[in-house]
């Protein structure tokens, strides 16, 4: 129904509260604290100011900021980057043609020994601006083919900057070899400094952050707003907003432990992992199968026990080390246990059905950029332009993954794989050759040459590979005991059904139904043989994790047994057919079909079939009594050995020497809590990453993950521990100066002197709508569901089905993750958003829901306002907010009460939840909607 008042009155609440919609503007404020403005609800000093007059300062700080004028140009965010995309490549530290080197400023100008490439009195007559600004292809540079020439506005960028002086930072990092590059140095962990004072000394990453803070004039703010920080410390660690029991019982608890005690029991809960498995589901790129309709092109069917092993593996905190190595080479390590094999999806992943080069490729890049943070995929067509990996070193590492395929293993309960199985990686062919392909063309290999699999030289770990000898039950999965007793059980099950047939058949004498009978007791008897004589022929070679036989018959003798009940059970079933097609034929010529041609051709059509079972009979009576002891074998077969190389890939990236995989993992971990990354580039620690500015820190959290058996939830508990995860992320009165005078000096919170503003991930936008309802269902793990059912099912979102072109409508548009390449996820600003929230049956459904349960507990307006912003947005309305939503409540309701001024609405969405008859429960059931929108719900504070 429509209410034309009272949805002017929605309305206007609801435009209120998406006036503070744009996260993008708040990220715009944050930085402009000079303009006097800020985002979010208006604080004391803002209360008095009208919306519309907020908004228009809102629009103006846009507008000047994306006018994006500047007084000088900035070396590292203009010109050093400039250097490095067209210049790099030749004269960096990894080449220097003509003996020059242009990756730093100093080096430029020459400060060492004169270049002549910079001409301080004529900038524009610069040697350096002639060679990017002519026309002529054998002076220009970039050269041909190198890269494309510089654009008008960046020859103007370098010529600015010459006429500054070249200006560049004085500690700029100059390295003689790409070795001294800070990301292949072992880390160290730094010594922390000894006149910290309380509270900031009793956490590590307190004390190193308060040192960097004091050194570059910094003040930590004050702490969030307790409610705001437990509000942000559920939504980081579990994705949910805290009940209104944890809100209490928090709030009640008084003792200096509180805190500490939340985060073990947060970090305890299976929701964690559920949380941050979809976290590392970005990294390792996870992705369900993909394929038109039915057809399976990508990735592989029942991948979700991938899913599930990582959510597990996190909730029990397996090591990260030992979690790299199950994903790598749970096949070699581990090749019997079903639970280690699903680990290996993450290569199963990368499965493509038309292309095996696409395949190993993207499982090349993607293994180093998750693990190593190495872009080693820029040398598939020649040596890496800017880090030190040749174009044969990235063959070698492919030919890590060269033998590898995939299979899909059969599971208790369930003979068809396509219905339930679990896709697992194996070296198929240990001989399968690497070669280079020259300039990257597939189809001009260097056959002549070759390649050995090996690793990158830079990260100078030891890497030895060690063929896998592997049981009878790796090699031959048919043996597991669950095949043989369904197998056997089908088999009866059959023979079972067929005598209940005869029995109950009018005619005793139906010769089909006696010999389906006979059918079904040779296919029992062959399936019992059959797998005597497999396991007999087994134990023989090799009785490695097989049972021998119950009776003491030979392995000879068994076969011949097992072929010559097959030859049986091949005639039995010859011989019926022939018998059902007799009777078919019979069928057609009794038929009262009224056409004569139509009678004949079904006639026709059914002596024909009738011809060819015959035919089949006759050639099954002449195997019956042939001397043959072949039997077609009860399972597939597959290599007794495995090449080893994936564990010693394994193994090294895991090395406590290797420099870059801890340091990868915490950058990850630290970026999801603080929306903001140690190092920027997070799936590149190549050359062009400068050092980071809180290196100290980044190796201190490397080296301690290293040193406590790689327990993520350790990393965890001592970043939710610190004072600086709990820092205030906006200002308050008492805090403007601090505010002021840091944003001053920091704009753009390098050094994390408040917490960042964060957008909730796609997921948990959903999600916490189910969840503030009570509706949400808490089962875990279990096959992926139908993105299509993601308005309907009240599932978490990390079970419904995430792959290219099968995603959830709503998740796309809160920037979920790509399937394809997600290493840190970007956040857009689009209409879309609102609209979501605003008209999707599933907001609507759970805006019903919520304000149903609360009204339970809150029977008064006043009471709802109050027990509604606590459960949505995780805070007390202001003051100002409050009036707004008891009028809002008050005001709707007496519009609602008179149903002969409602009219229908044809644009309303397809609910499954009716609204209240009740006028005042749908006016609180329009209030919660409303809340659902506002900023604060979709957004970490």
């Amino acid at each position: 129904m429509s209410e034309p008042n009272s949805r002017r009155s929605l309305k206007r609440l609801l435009c209120n509260f998406i006036l503070h919609r744009n996260v993008g503007v708040n990220k715009i404020l944050d930085r402009r604290h000079g303009l006097g403005l800020r985002w979010g609800p208006p604080t004391s000093r803002e209360a008095d100011v009208p919306p519309m007059s907020r908004t228009i300062l809102a629009v103006l700080a846009i507008v000047l900021v994306g006018s994006n004028l500047r007084a000088d140009v900035d070396y590292d965010a203009d010109i050093k980057p400039l250097f490095q995309e067209k210049c790099g490549a030749c004269h960096g530290v990894l080449r220097q043609e003509g003996g020059l080197r242009l990756d730093a400023g100093s080096l430029i100008r020459g400060d060492e020994s004169p270049n002549g490439l910079l001409d301080f009195d004529q900038p524009p007559s610069s040697e350096l601006i002639r060679r990017v600004a002519t026309s002529d292809p054998d002076e220009r540079m970039p050269p041909e083919g190198e890269g494309t020439p510089l654009s008008a506005q960046q020859i103007e960028l370098l010529t600015q900057w010459i006429e500054l002086g070249a200006p560049s930072p004085p500690n700029e990092e100059i390295i003689e070899s790409p070795s001294q590059h800070w990301a292949y140095q072992t880390p160290t962990r730094p010594e922390l400094a000894d006149d910290i004072p309380e509270p900031w000394s009793s956490n590590p990453i307190d004390a190193l952050m308060f040192d960097q803070w004091r050194q570059s004039q910094l003040t930590p703010v004050p702490p969030a707003d307790p409610k705001i920080a437990l509000r942000r410390l559920h939504l980081d660690v579990i994705g949910l907003s805290p009940s209104g029991e944890a809100q209490s019982e928090f709030a009640a608890d008084t003792s200096s432990d509180a805190w500490n005690q939340s985060v073990d029991r947060l970090l305890d809960d299976p929701a964690y992992g559920e949380k941050w498995g979809r976290q590392w589901m970005d990294v390792w790129r996870y992705s369900d199968w993909d394929g038109y309709k039915n057809e399976l092109r990508g990735s592989q069917r029942h991948i979700w026990h991938w899913r599930d092993w990582i959510i597990k593996s996190l909730n029990a905190d397996k090591g990260y080390d030992r979690m790299i190595h199950e994903m790598l080479a749970g096949d070699e390590i581990a090749a019997e246990d079903l639970d280690t094999l699903r680990a290996t999806g993450f290569l199963v992943r990368n499965f493509h059905k038309s292309n095996r080069d696409i395949w190993l490729d993207a499982t090349v890049e993607h293994t180093a950029k998750a693990f190593l943070g190495m872009t080693i995929a820029c040398a598939r067509c020649h040596d890496h332009k800017y880090d030190p990996i040749s174009q044969q070193e990235y063959y070698a590492f492919r030919a890590i993954f060269q033998p590898h395929q995939v299979r899909t293993e059969r599971l208790p309960g369930e003979p068809d794989t396509g219905k339930l199985g679990l896709p697992r990686a194996y070296d198929a062919d240990l001989n399968a050759p690497t070669y280079l392909y020259v300039q990257g063309n597939e189809k001009n290999p260097d056959k002549d040459h070759p390649i050995a699999p090996s690793v990158p030289e830079i990260v100078e770990v030891p890497f030895a590979i060690q063929p896998v000898e592997l049981s009878n039950l790796a090699a031959k999965p048919f043996l597991r005991d669950y095949i043989e007793a369904e197998e056997i059980s089908a088999a009866e099950k059959k023979l079972n059904s067929a005598q209940k047939s005869l029995r109950e058949s009018q005619a005793k004498d139906d010769a089909i139904a006696r010999q389906q009978v006979t059918v079904a007791e040779a296919n029992l008897k062959s399936v019992r043989q059959r797998w005597a004589a497999t396991k007999a022929k087994i134990v023989g070679s090799n009785s490695n994790n097989v049972e021998p036989a119950t009776d003491q018959t030979a392995p000879a003798d068994l076969a011949i047994q097992a072929a010559k009940s097959e030859r049986s059970l091949r005639f039995q079933q010859a011989l019926l057919d022939v018998l059902q097609q007799q009777k078919a034929v019979a069928s057609a010529k009794e038929s009262k079909e009224t056409d004569e041609a139509t009678k004949k051709s079904a006639i026709d059509a059914a002596n024909k079939k009738l011809a060819e079972v015959e035919k089949k009979l006759v050639d099954a009576s002449v195997q019956l009594v042939a001397n043959n002891v072949k039997f077609t074998p009860v399972g597939k077969s597959y290599p007794s050995t495995s090449s080893g190389r994936r564990t010693a890939l394994a193994e090294w990236i895991t090395d406590s020497a290797n420099p870059l995989t801890a340091r990868v993992a915490v950058n990850h971990i630290w970026t999801r809590y603080f929306g903001q990354p140690l190092v920027p580039s997070v799936d590149d620690f190549g050359l062009r990453s400068p050092p980071p500015v809180h290196q100290d820190l980044l190796d201190w959290l490397a080296i301690e993950l290293i040193e406590n058996g790689w327990s993520m939830k350790h990393i965890h508990r001592l970043i939710l521990q610190s004072k600086t995860y709990q820092l205030a992320s906006s200002a308050t009165v008492e805090s403007q100066d601090t505010f002021a005078k840091n944003s001053e000096i920091d704009p753009d919170n390098l050094f994390f002197w408040r917490a960042n503003v964060r957008r909730l991930e796609a997921e948990l936008v959903r999600d916490n709508l189910l969840a503030i309802a009570g509706t949400l269902d808490a089962t875990m793990g279990g096959p992926d569901i139908d993105f299509h059912q993601g308005e309907t099912i009240p599932r978490r979102s990390v079970y419904f089905r995430h792959a290219y072109e099968k995603q959830m409508p709503m998740l796309v548009v809160f920037d979920a993750a790509n399937p394809t390449d997600c290493y840190r996820r970007s956040e857009s600003i689009v209409p879309q958003q609102a609209l979501a929230l605003a008209n999707s049956p599933l907001a609507i459904d759970q805006s019903r829901q919520t304000a149903s349960r609360l009204s339970a507990e809150a029977s008064d307006d006043p009471a709802f306002v109050t027990e509604a912003y606590a459960a949505i947005l995780g805070r007390e309305p202001t003051d100002s907010e409050r009036s707004a939503c008891e009028s809002f409540l008050n005001h709707q309701a007496t519009l609602l009460s008179d149903p002969e001024k409602l009219s229908a609405s044809p644009g309303a969405a397809k609910t499954s939840v009716s609204p209240a008859t009740d006028a005042k429960l749908r006016a609180r059931e329009n209030l919660v909607h409303v809340l659902f929108n506002h900023n604060d719900f979709v957004t970490v504070r």
